[in-house]
């Protein structure tokens, strides 16, 4: 990292989710799981700023009660990125990397971002994201863990909901290294000003993985490992898993 790099991180916090609706304004052992997001954020000690971007008032309420800070972006954003490009655009942000850290990711660490982070200066890709080493095997041909394979220089070939790579002799894929994606992104100014301006793609339509798109379109995705454990909140049942793991780790 940089000291000429101004970096920040923006915490998309959408409260319609599709699967999970509300899910940004629930807690974990009674602490808002934004504000963990938001202290965990801070902890790092790597970002020149912090903040929310968002799209409801109950949401901008929730901020306020921990001290949080936030912009209001459009209920038409489909994910977080397009948050991000919209403070870009209107200049509410300015910045030379843009760290997208979901709101239902509370136990992202201060290791995972240096790990994120570690080569952003060295201009060597549009876009820096993570991946973990798969270690139960069960969440190799799960759907809902996305998996990535990597080229010699630790850039994506691809992302797949499916098993990658494929094995054309179960046998061979024994004792084999799988990873799985870790879906916190930094991005460049300019690869953002360049995703602002992209269609869907099949590939990502397919998958839906909005990763694939950069893929398609040219765009270098440097994924480094990280040997971190970690989950997001996606379903009503992960808030129990949650407060299991806060509890089991002393972070209450």
């Amino acid at each position: 990292m940089a000291a000429n790099q101004k970096i920040v991180c923006i915490i998309p916090a959408r409260l319609a989710s599709t699967r999970f609706p509300g899910k940004v304004l629930k807690s974990i052992q009674n602490k808002p799981m934004l504000s963990w997001v938001w202290h965990a954020a801070h902890a790092t000690k790597l970002f020149d700023d912090v903040l929310f971007a968002i799209d409801s008032l109950w949401t901008a309420d929730l901020i306020e009660s921990f001290g949080g800070k936030y912009f209001m972006t459009s209920d038409e954003c489909k994910n977080g990125t397009e948050r991000l490009i919209e403070l870009m655009q209107n200049q509410k942000v300015t910045a030379d990397v843009w760290v997208n850290w979901q709101g239902d990711e509370p136990f992202i660490t201060t290791t995972m971002i240096k790990d994120l982070l570690q080569s952003c200066s060295k201009n060597d890709a549009d876009i820096w994201t993570l991946c973990k080493r798969i270690e139960d095997y069960q969440e190799i041909a799960n759907p809902h863990v996305a998996k990535v394979v990597r080229d010699a220089n630790n850039n994506a070939l691809y992302f797949s909901r499916s098993t990658i790579p494929y094995y054309r002799d179960p046998r061979a894929q024994i004792n084999k290294t799988f990873y799985k994606h870790i879906g916190i992104y930094a991005y460049t100014t300019t690869a953002l000003k360049k995703i602002a301006e992209l269609s869907t793609a099949d590939i990502e339509d397919a998958e839906q993985l909005e990763q694939l798109r950069f893929l398609y379109n040219g765009l270098t995705i440097k994924v480094h490992e990280t040997n971190t454990e970690v989950f997001g909140i996606d379903l009503p049942e992960h808030i129990e898993k949650a407060e299991k793991f806060a509890k089991e780790h002393g972070l209450v």
